[in-house]
């Protein structure tokens, strides 16, 4: 909330991802930013994508400056969290009046 308080909206993604990080490192809470996770396919590397942020080795976290959250985004967060087979994401959307962020948590298989 500092970050969207501080510097409002309408700035490319890139510079929330630079101002969280300062303000992660700040909290003294471990991430790493743009960590390219690779994706499997039937046990084959088919390719990998950036995460924006893998935060205390457990929580995906994917930056938005975009007007509003569509259900593509949480789409995205979703196949991200199968493909890396993580349990937690946060979806925060910079570009709104008002920070917007979600939380999704994959669902145990029983």
């Amino acid at each position: 909330m500092t970050v969207h308080r501080k510097l409002g909206r309408g700035f490319p993604e890139v510079v929330y991802q630079r101002a969280l990080a300062i303000e992660l490192f700040k909290n003294d809470i471990s991430a790493e930013r743009e960590v390219d996770l690779p994706i499997f396919y039937e046990n084959e590397k088919v390719g990998s994508r950036r995460a924006d942020f893998f935060v205390e080795n457990r929580v995906l976290v994917e930056l938005k400056a975009v007007d509003c959250l569509v259900v593509a985004h949480h789409t995205q967060l979703i196949n991200y969290l199968e493909a890396f087979k993580l349990p937690v994401g946060l979806l925060i959307n910079f570009g709104s009046p008002s920070l917007e962020f979600k939380r999704f948590v994959k669902s145990l298989k029983l």
